[in-house]
Order: C-alpha cells, then structure tokens, then sequence
C-alpha cells in the first residue's frame, strides 16, 4: 500500500513506537473556510517532532502526520463520542478551537457526510500506520511501548482549572501500561524539580487507549507536555504576532534531556 505524502513512518528495531499525531499545519485545503489560517494552527502542538527528533536515533519508530487536527484529530475516538465525559474538549473534526473561538466561517462548518470523508482519507492511514509498526515490532519483541507525544498551552481555563503542570502522564488509569512502566517514568518525573502529575486531567487520548493492551505485550504511554517547559509562552491566547514562538534549543535543552531519558528507560524496560 502507498503511504500518503502526509505521512511519515521511519522504521527502527527498539521495541518503542513514537506517535506524533498533532504536529501537522497542513489544512488540506481548509484555508478559505476558516475564520483564519493562524487560528487554524493554534492549537498544534508546537515543535514536538523537533523536540523528539532524537527517537530515531535510539532505533525507536517514528509515525508522523503532517495534516493539522483542524482536519481531523487523529487522537480521539473515530465515532465521535468524547473521551472526557462532562468535560470541555474538542472533537473528532473541531469546529472551535480549546479556547472555544470558532474555527469556521458562518455555514462554512464540515457535513457528517465530509467528516466521514475525512475519517477514511486522514484518520484510518494514521492508525493502521500504528497498527503495523506494532505488528513489525511485536514480531521481534515480546513487550513494546507506545509511546504518544504532545503538548498544550500551559493556561486554558476552558479545559483545565489553574495552570498545567510541565510533565503530564497518561496511562488511562494504569489501564494502558504495566505498573512498574508507569513506576519507572514517574520516578524521573519526580526528579526533575518540575510540577508533574499521572491520569490528571490528561489521562491519554484515543491512541493510548485504543492501541494500550498490556496483556498482549503493548503498553502505551501519552506524554502531555506544558509548552512552557520546552519553549516561550505569550499571555492569554497569544497572536499572530508572537505564537508560536520560534524553537530555540537552548531553551528546550533540559526538557529534551528528560524526555530523551523516558524514551531510553522505555526501551530498556522492554528488552532487558
């Protein structure tokens, strides 16, 4: 099967899969529909595959889509219903943004007809990409992990109380992952000074709790990253003048060391 321009999969032997699903700008021709192109990448996560463009180095896979979760969100549950009952979120084809700002224009929002669309063309190739990278790499090992990487605005006062913390592991309530996994990276989240939580408000997206079956050797692992502890962050909504912030790798250094040393304990867990 060809694999889509928008995709990415680069292959490697550790038993660790890298899924980077919210990256993506490319608005599939969306542009004239929306309210504007800047409000329809505002909420990406921002310089996520810069910050682990290490993982292949260290033999792990990589899956990436370059199409914007304005899109189509490849993290959330394919029929539409919410992972996060009761709680603000966006969904499968958003039409507002987490702040809650509209994305399209008056009567300009997707059909059911065009969701469905979208679902085949952009959502099925992102997570059978998965399924076969886990397939491969369960072939040669006897545990894999998952490992799904993101990041989000530090204030969101519609989906979160407060101010994040920097470091936010999800393994659906200890469902996705075996304990002494979750026991281990939270034993570097502890020591790295920074605020960090397990199954807080982010307990992992649809990836996570879909692919996460630690009873037949997959365990994943959603990493929700403050944007603040990799790179500069506005006030309020920011605009178009001053967000995203350009990557400085200075400034990400410490956090990058921190997740390098999650993704190598990740693989040695595996393969001992």
């Amino acid at each position: 099967m060809t694999t889509p321009p928008w995709l990415t999969v680069t292959r490697g032997t550790a038993p660790l899969l890298v899924s980077i699903p919210h990256t993506g700008i490319d608005l599939a021709g969306l542009d004239s529909r929306l309210v504007s192109t800047w409000l329809g990448r505002r909420d990406c996560d921002w310089w996520i595959d810069k910050l682990y463009d290490f993982a292949a180095d260290l033999g792990a896979t990589v899956v990436h889509t370059a199409i914007s979760r304005t899109v189509i969100d490849v993290n959330r549950d394919p029929s539409g219903v919410s992972l996060y009952p009761g709680q603000a979120t966006t969904s499968l084809c958003p039409t507002d943004t987490f702040d809650g700002d509209p994305l399209y224009r008056m009567g300009d929002e997707p059909t059911p007809s065009e969701i469905d669309e979208r679902r085949e063309t952009y959502f099925a190739p992102y997570h059978d990409a998965l399924q076969a990278e886990i397939d491969r790499l369960r072939g040669m090992h006897e545990n894999i992990v998952l490992y799904d990487c993101h990041s989000i605005r530090s204030v969101l006062p519609r989906l979160f109380e407060g101010t994040l913390p920097v470091f936010n592991l999800g393994t659906n309530d200890g469902k996705s992952t075996h304990p002494s996994l979750q026991e281990r990276v939270t034993e570097i989240l502890a020591a790295t000074g920074e605020s960090w939580v397990v199954n807080g408000r982010f307990k992992g997206g649809w990836i996570t709790r879909h692919f996460g079956q630690p009873g037949n050797g997959v365990h994943a692992l959603q990493m929700e990253l403050a944007n603040r502890g990799y790179m500069r962050e506005p006030n309020k909504k920011g605009s178009p003048e001053n967000w995203p912030e350009p990557y400085d790798p200075s400034y990400a250094a410490p956090i990058r060391a921190t997740l390098k040393t999650i993704l190598e304990t990740a693989i040695a867990w595996a393969a001992p």
